[in-house]
């Protein structure tokens, strides 16, 4: 039995492009001698759909795509699993499963529901879907196959599982022949590993082979990198395709059974390369998805807005990334030479626009209502706004969108002016430490030349009074970003990271900034998620609430 994986890229509630898509591989498949082809999670509909599973429509559109995909395998020439949302038909519970179907000879044989939902991060699928309660194989090619759905193959060699079964050992009790799970499982830089290490904990106990096959793609801030796997019984890695692509391949069952893989295929796990490709595949779906074409962002200088012109540039091509320099009276002559070398090396167009009259006028209109007050953050953000102001109104006359340059550090602590240069339809590096930053841009450099080194090596500052740095109002970033991992990360208490060495005045000091800007950024764009715990929709908490603050 020879078995396609398809690894493909989705756009949820695109009913019609997703079935493109999965007419295509199943037309490919048979052409290569594919007996059954293997789609991800909620393929027919895209992942995740969140809301539009509450409407009757979106689901009766899933249901008629399947009928469709049907209609493809009535030659009996090849079957396909697809996922798609089903309705429970039983009136207590949720209206919906989360569901794989195999469809062979143009009807439904088999289908299986998700009996895991997770509920944590990213993850709200118990809000719309029921759980499975029991479990089937069913027979292809004499092949007996244990189907399930992502989370079902996760709740395994836990110490504090989260579920109370595990839907395997259920299965493992009809003696199966090959596990396939269909998955939708989400890109942060250790998670290719995690994900390898959980399909090899199931083959090792269930001594059977896996095939898995994962989504790729970004959906908003969320990104699937693919990495669909085919395991063989020995647990090695007979085949992992690429990251951050539509990709197609097919594997021979018995070669899962006679052990013809002897050294892991895996792919490269470079943290520095993965988070690129994540971000350059996050900006680019995000703007073909939406229809736009054009990017804008002001470009200061420093390494975060150099970071973003050059991941944005790879996305969308230089030529479609606007960068805007706008120098203020207290800007050094490096800050926009060091800018214009770098709009120079990637041969993408600029406009430089100084900001030292518009904050004039400003200043002259408040200044009588400043009521003789000195000098102080409010005169700084007002020439952050002003910057915004002109982004905005370009972005509005040209159709570009405004991306924001702020770095994970910066979210963090609040060390940014909303409606300033918190402004934006997309953050690219908000997931991103400041240190990592540093890391990601001699990445990018890795070749040649992109972002200059003079940005890379000066002390950062925000520029928006005289000689200042950040280090004025952070500490170092080196000792910032650690306690903020430990905290947003790992969700340690203050407690536990002062044990770890860290001094007990600074730690109470940073968690106290990270709690009181949450209402900053509840107002920031969506921000691409790279780590296990990203802000936005993975991080749910109250802004009025007094939790070390």
């Amino acid at each position: 039995m020879k078995i396609a994986l398809a690894q493909q890229n989705y756009i949820i509630g695109n009913f019609e492009h997703n079935f493109n898509k999965i007419a295509e591989a199943i037309s490919k498949s048979k052409q290569h001698g594919a007996d059954l082809v293997v789609f991800p999670e909620l393929s027919v509909c895209g992942y995740p759909p969140r809301d539009f599973l509450e409407f009757s429509d979106f689901i009766a559109k899933s249901q008629d795509v399947l009928k469709r995909i049907a209609e493809l395998t009535k030659d009996g020439a090849i079957a396909a699993i697809v996922g798609a949302p089903s309705e429970n038909p039983v009136a207590e519970g949720k209206d919906l499963f989360n569901s794989a179907f195999f469809i062979e000879n143009g009807k439904i044989a088999h289908r299986a529901d998700k009996a895991l939902l997770p509920t944590y991060d990213i993850f709200d699928e118990y809000r719309y879907f029921e759980p499975a309660t029991s479990f089937q194989t069913f027979n292809f090619k004499g092949v007996k196959i244990a189907l399930t759905v992502c989370e079902d193959i996760w709740n395994i060699g836990n110490e504090n599982p989260l579920y109370t079964i595990c839907p395997m050992d259920e299965l493992i009790k009809q003696s199966p022949e090959l596990m396939i799970n269909i998955s939708a499982s989400p890109f942060d830089f250790k998670h290719s590993r995690d994900r390898i290490d959980i399909v090899r904990k199931n083959v090792e106990r269930y001594k059977i082979p896996m095939v898995y096959v994962n989504s790729v793609g970004a959906q908003t801030e969320v990104i699937f990198d693919g990495g669909s796997i085919a395991m063989n019984q020995e647990a090695i890695v007979h085949t992992e395709l690429p990251y951050f692509e539509d990709a197609l391949e097919i594997v021979e069952y018995n070669d899962l059974l006679n052990s013809t893989t002897k050294q892991n295929k895996e792919q490269n796990k470079e943290k520095f390369s993965l988070i690129n490709d994540a971000l350059v595949l996050g900006i680019r779906d995000y703007f073909a998805k939406l229809g736009f074409k054009k990017a804008i962002l002001g470009l200061s200088g420093g390494i975060d807005s150099a970071m973003t012109l050059a991941l944005a540039a790879e996305a969308l091509g230089p030529e479609n990334v606007l960068s805007v320099l706008m120098p203020s009276q207290y800007s050094s002559d490096h800050s926009v030479n060091d800018s214009v070398k770098m709009v120079e090396n990637l041969k993408s167009p600029h406009k430089i626009i100084a900001i030292e009259k518009p904050n004039s006028a400003f200043l002259d209109l408040l200044n009588p209502h400043f009521e003789g007050r000195d000098f102080d953050v409010t005169e700084e953000n007002l020439q952050a706004r002003i910057r915004g102001v002109i982004l905005m109104a370009l972005s509005n006359k040209f159709g570009h969108i405004v991306l924001n340059t702020s770095n994970k550090s910066e979210a963090a602590v609040g060390y940014g002016t909303l409606y300033g240069d918190m402004c934006g339809g997309l953050s690219v590096i908000g997931d991103v430490y400041k240190t990592e930053v540093y890391d990601l841009a001699r990445y990018v450099n890795r070749n040649q030349e992109i972002i200059p080194v003079n940005i890379i090596e000066k002390a950062p500052s925000a520029e928006l009074r005289p000689d200042q740095f950040d280090s004025d109002s952070l500490p170092p970033y080196d000792q910032l970003d650690v306690i903020l991992y430990e905290y947003i990360e790992n969700r340690q208490s203050p407690k536990q990271i002062i044990q770890k060495g860290y001094d007990e005045k600074l730690v109470a000091r940073i968690l106290r900034l990270v709690n009181i800007n949450e209402y900053k950024r509840y107002q920031t764009s969506p921000m691409l998620r790279i780590s296990s715990k990203a802000f936005g929709m993975g991080r749910r908490m109250p802004i009025v609430g007094k939790y070390l603050s």
